[in-house]
């Protein structure tokens, strides 16, 4: 599975972006699919995840309530959509993807290049 992100940017504090990304080699139909972040200095945390069948979904404390994760099997792509942004937002989001997993999965396989987040505050 190869996985393209993209969307991201920079918004002052209190936007909002969506973040996109695009599954190819298998269909987003059998894909568990979710979005990490890494600020600079940090490790890279999980934020949302999607399970494959799209009945359930999970989130980090820290973007519950403000970020929603989507799939678009029709397109083959998984989306976030993040409101209310705040300056500790910053950071490389990354997709990640495995087939027939769950939300919240602890061993996505494949890997997007990242899109940088910058919020001005």
């Amino acid at each position: 599975v190869q996985l393209q992100a993209s969307g991201g940017g920079l918004v002052q504090a209190g936007g909002s972006l969506r973040l996109s990304c695009a599954a190819s080699g298998r269909s987003a139909s059998n894909l568990g699919m979710a979005w990490f972040r890494q600020a600079p200095g940090k490790e890279r945390n999980y934020i949302a995840g999607i399970s494959w069948n799209s009945k359930t979904t999970s989130y980090a404390d820290s973007v519950k309530g403000r970020f929603t994760i989507s799939k678009d099997n029709a397109k083959n792509t998984v989306y976030l959509q993040m409101n209310s942004l705040k300056a500790e937002d910053t950071a490389v989001y990354y997709c990640a993807a495995r087939p027939f997993a769950p939300a919240g999965d602890a061993r996505y396989n494949s890997w997007g290049q990242g899109t940088q987040v910058t919020v001005s505050s």
